[in-house]
């Protein structure tokens, strides 16, 4: 089960109380609000690891408290949290609303959909700032997952996108909807799970027979659920593997990446993971690393803005000019090191130096 939400016991003057959905997390918060990110972690003390957020917490953000809000009502933010993974599936719809109706911007803005893997290993913290600083954009940066961030670049909601699904991406880009569809990075999936392994899939060199492993011991297994790239991967690797996912064992998260590693571990759980998510994360978490290097576990990002032939309304030279820093040698090569001085290791492998 996951954990019950979070609450501070005041809030500073100056700030309100707001609650956490699904694909927030302290740097989008930060972001929207016009303030930091040290400074938003000063302001809630009751959060004691700021990448651990999840749905239904309840966070101090800059801002007067509006006279309809009144006091909030624990028992009505408990009522949203998450209090088990199918809880979490039926939110995506009205989550889905919320994010499309703030997708409304000035020209001066770029809207980003992206993965949440750029967000959850803090890949976009360091490069965004360092865009707006030299483009003169401000980005809107929405951590949406693959599958939702093209539906929002299709819809013309979304300026550039920043996604892993060059399968789905291709024949988008082929069709026209999608134009200026560039390589960045990669690094690869891993198969995450409990130190005591009950499915017995350590050192397997196939994702494959991991998965159907851990089907025929019925192990726990949390799915992220959402469409997103790492969805779409696990789906594949359930495919090759002959097997349809369900019943007890398998449980769907409707969440990004960090918050179903999160769910995973509470639930002593296996799960798909990206890499660089996970050693992110991992020091917050009871999983360890148990499958990794089967050739089909690779996982590319591509950069692509929306066709403003399609869409006259996004933000056609912002979005060329994102898609062309995040190729360009000063990203690459921040790319290429981003993770080394924290991990030991970089978190990806620039695509672009030689594109």
């Amino acid at each position: 089960m996951a954990r019950q939400p979070l609450f501070p016991s005041t809030c500073p003057v100056g700030y309100r109380q707001y609650t956490v959905v699904y694909g927030d997390s302290f740097y989008l918060i930060a972001r929207r609000y016009n303030t930091t990110m040290d400074s938003l972690i000063a302001a809630n003390p009751h959060i004691t690891n700021s990448a651990q957020i999840m749905p239904g917490d309840v966070l101090c953000v800059p801002g007067l408290e509006e006279e309809s809000m009144g006091q909030t009502n624990n028992n009505d933010v408990a009522s949203k949290t998450t209090e088990n993974v199918q809880e979490m599936e039926s939110k995506e719809t009205i989550e889905d609303g919320q994010v499309e109706d703030e997708m409304t911007e000035t020209r001066g803005t770029i809207n980003l959909a992206t993965t949440t893997s750029t967000v959850d290993t803090g890949l976009l913290e360091v490069l965004i700032p360092k865009f707006e600083r030299e483009y003169g954009y401000n980005v809107r940066v929405f951590s949406v997952g693959s599958g939702r961030a093209i539906s929002l670049g299709q819809r013309g909601q979304a300026d550039v996108l920043l996604t892993h699904t060059p399968e789905e991406e291709r024949p988008l880009v082929k069709n026209g909807e999608f134009v200026n569809y560039r390589p960045v990075m990669h690094n690869d999936f891993v198969i995450v799970g409990p130190p005591s392994d009950p499915a017995a899939i350590r050192g397997q060199t196939s994702a494959a027979q991991a998965f159907r492993r851990i089907a025929e011991r019925r192990a726990t297994f949390i799915s992220r659920g959402d469409n997103s790239g790492t969805n779409q991967k696990e789906m594949e690797i359930w495919s090759r593997a002959g097997i349809t996912p369900q019943n007890t064992w398998y449980k769907r998260a409707q969440a990004g990446m960090a918050d179903t590693l999160q769910i995973a571990s509470e639930q002593n759980g296996y799960t798909l993971a990206d890499r660089g998510t996970y050693l992110a994360e991992r020091n917050n978490l009871n999983l360890e690393l148990l499958v990794e290097g089967d050739p089909n576990l690779l996982n590319y990002y591509h950069v692509m803005q929306v066709n403003p032939a399609r869409n006259p309304q996004v933000n056609a030279e912002g979005a060329a000019a994102f898609v062309e820093f995040m190729v360009s040698d000063q990203v690459q090569n921040i790319i290429s090191t981003y993770g080394v001085e924290r991990f030991g290791q970089p978190l990806f492998v620039p695509d672009a130096l030689n594109d």
